[in-house]
């Protein structure tokens, strides 16, 4: 989802019409059916099936008239539940690279006793629908999928290949991840000159009014790593200064003081430029000096004052995890804790790790990635050929509600396809809510009319971008 400080950092504003019942076109109503299906499908880690859900979407997509030869299930005997699938509808001009649409079907887990309503059953109520995923991430497995069938059934004829990736494995840091497999093993399946995929959307202020739409260029990468402290212990009755857990404090506490330094990537430095103009007063006076020096200390403090800035800004570590110590009435032989790293577009995990042992500066203090080990974050040009489709399109759909490129503090699958040549887009269209429609939490909704209208404006943008 797009970050709210990006809807406040912006002066314009466009009232959507109240919520009321809404009259669906008979295309629309296929499309609830099928959204309703895939929300329904349990595709949690625990207990749900991805693989049961690629093959229900799949069994739609041949309903619509793509053939055996056209859609490619893929899962692993080490994971048969964790399964997806590649669906291909072939383009008229060989010498136009494909284009690929990325969704990921497993959602956060979610305890019935915890939730208002069933988080497995779609529910329709004051205009929002709820459910576990009605938004993160099978909405736009939802659309992706429906935008397929919809182009079979009209018998539509890309210039360029269309191609639709469902995977499982985003939410969870150990699950098997689908579109890393793709990209290790099956990169000719999914190869293409660009993906969309979720990070953008549109956001909404409290009061439903459209405020911006943002076009995902670029993520951080996540890597965490471990601290850990060992001492020899003893009988906590005569304590000695080299404390396991006091050495560790330390070292937490130098991690908290440590600030990465500015950096800007293409993206950054046009989302900054703009919010600059559109804010105003001292925090665009302290952006525009920023952009200008990054190395302004004075600017630095007034801009990194709200954490989005400041994490869009540069690196961010912060611990997470912490354990220690074995016995109540014992000196700690062991104490460690978890630093979770969100890392700037092109440094690596081995300078991050750097940093961080040069900010901790105690060679007692051990620093060790932890797995999984992720690629390194590589930002998307700022293209054009991207950008301007989007915008066209956001003007017949959304008059004068402004649109930005945005780098996502957060991190994607869109990672792994980037390591292997492939730029990912986060698509704006779908508006959320000022409360992040409550996703990875309790109740978790997305608002009717924005799916309905998000649905509209993405498949008129494939088209566009399928057309040349």
């Amino acid at each position: 989802m797009i970050v709210r400080t990006l809807a406040a950092a912006l002066l314009a504003s466009v009232a959507i019409a109240p919520a009321s019942a809404q009259t669906l076109r008979p295309d629309q109503t296929e499309f609830r059916a099928l959204y309703q299906e895939l929300v329904e499908t349990n595709t949690t880690l625990s207990v749900g099936s991805c693989t049961d859900a690629a093959a229900k979407m799949g069994a739609r997509l041949k309903a619509a008239g793509f053939a055996d030869a056209d859609i490619t299930y893929f899962s692993t005997p080490e994971h048969p539940r964790d399964g997806g699938l590649v669906a291909v509808l072939k383009g008229s001009d060989a010498g136009v690279e494909p284009m690929l649409l990325l969704a990921h079907l497993d959602v956060v887990e979610a305890r019935r006793e915890d939730w208002t309503r069933d988080p497995f059953k779609l529910v329709e109520e004051n205009g929002f629908f709820y459910a576990r995923g009605a938004d993160d991430d099978k909405a736009m497995a939802a659309v992706w999928t429906d935008a397929m069938v919809r182009l079979r059934q009209s018998n539509y004829k890309p210039k360029r290949t269309i191609k639709l990736a469902l995977t499982c494995g985003e939410e969870t840091t150990y699950a098997f991840n689908g579109a890393q497999w793709l990209a290790q093993n099956k990169p000719d399946l999914i190869a293409a000159e660009f993906a969309l995929n979720e990070g953008g959307g549109g956001q909404l202020d409290p009061g439903g009014k459209k405020m911006a739409l943002a076009m995902q260029v670029g993520e951080k990468a996540v890597q965490n790593y471990r601290l850990e402290t060992i001492n020899p212990g003893g009988h906590s009755s005569r304590p000695t200064p080299d404390n396991a857990i006091y050495e560790l404090a330390d070292a937490l506490r130098a991690v908290r003081m440590y600030e990465f330094p500015v950096k800007f990537t293409d993206t950054t430095r046009a989302f900054f430029t703009q919010t600059a103009k559109s804010v105003g007063g001292q925090m665009g006076a302290a952006i525009t000096a920023l952009l200008a020096s990054p190395s302004d200390v004075a600017a630095n403090r007034v801009v990194s004052s709200d954490p989005t800035y400041h994490s869009t800004l540069r690196t961010t570590c912060v611990a997470t995890l912490l354990d220690g110590g074995h016995a109540n009435n014992a000196l700690p032989q062991r104490a460690g804790a978890n630093i979770n790293c969100r890392i700037f577009p092109g440094e690596t995990n081995v300078t991050t790790q750097a940093a961080l042992a040069t900010a901790i500066n105690d060679p007692k203090v051990s620093i060790t990635m932890t797995l999984p080990i992720r690629p390194i974050a590589k930002p998307p040009a700022l293209d054009a050929k991207i950008m301007d489709p989007a915008i066209a399109v956001a003007k017949k759909h959304f008059p004068g509600v402004p649109i930005l490129p945005m780098m996502s503090t957060g991190a994607t699958d869109g990672i792994f396809l980037e390591a292997i040549g492939i730029p990912v887009y986060g698509v704006p269209g779908i508006f959320g809510e000022s409360d992040f429609n409550g996703i990875h939490g309790l109740n978790e909704h997305m608002r009717v009319r924005s799916l309905y209208e998000g649905r509209d404006y993405l498949f008129d943008l494939i088209k566009v971008y399928a057309s040349k």
